[in-house]
């Protein structure tokens, strides 16, 4: 089978979360988010990471990198969340063992409890055909969408929250996030700048456990998650 390579976006300052190091080094129960982020991509199949840093952050990764159950590399990011990508993609492409992959998946290591079921359905959804696939959760709360007249509800049934892993044809990646560049197409995720060409993308159930964290509540929450896994 093809390898799978992952693209780790881990440059964030996570200045909402508070703390002086980078977002992902910060400790969740005694390790690092970046740490639990590998830990569920190696279990669902990922067999190589590509992890995005910001300048001059890499020495709080090496050690987690050194102990990640995949092979792990780090890579430095651009000024936006797209160029960081770019820049995981760029890391690829010139890597001659890591070159032979087609499918690629994108995660934010802020959702550092990502199920390895979870990673492992998108895989599955791309080895089966789709080109470009999410995992997606149900929406529960009620949804305001407003108006110029006011605001409207919206049918709940309909809208699902997209989380990460995202997961590609790596050429067709490529060529998204650079058509959006050249366009200057807001990408708010991956997944948009792919839908943009025309390309369709798979839905696969995602799990309430990959919540992102951004604030200090999230970090709590993730915490209470980790140690109910035990």
């Amino acid at each position: 089978m093809e390898p799978v390579v992952a693209v780790v976006v881990a440059a964030g300052a996570g200045v909402r979360l508070g703390g002086a190091e980078p977002k992902a080094l910060r400790l969740l129960n005694g390790r690092p988010l970046i740490s639990h982020c590998l830990d569920g991509l190696a279990a669902g199949g990922v067999d190589r990471a590509v992890v995005v840093v910001a300048a001059g952050a890499q020495g709080g990764f090496e050690p987690a990198l050194a102990d990640s159950p995949i092979p792990a590399s780090y890579v430095f990011g651009g000024d936006d969340r797209a160029a960081s990508v770019e820049a995981g993609l760029a890391a690829i492409a010139g890597d001659r063992d890591l070159d032979q992959c087609r499918y690629v998946l994108v995660h934010d290591a802020a959702r550092a409890l990502v199920p390895g079921a979870v990673v492992a359905r998108v895989i599955a959804a791309l080895r089966e055909g789709a080109r470009g696939c999410v995992p997606v959760v149900p929406v529960v709360d009620t949804v305001r969408q407003l108006t110029a007249d006011g605001s409207v509800v919206l049918d709940r049934s309909q809208l699902r929250l997209v989380q990460t892993p995202q997961g590609f044809e790596r050429s067709l990646l490529v060529t998204a996030l650079s058509e959006a560049r050249r366009t200057g197409l807001p990408i708010t995720d991956d997944a948009s700048a792919v839908a943009a060409l025309g390309e369709p993308i798979a839905l696969v159930e995602g799990s309430r456990d990959a919540l992102k964290v951004t604030e200090p509540l999230d970090l709590v929450l993730a915490e209470a998650i980790q140690r109910s896994r035990r």
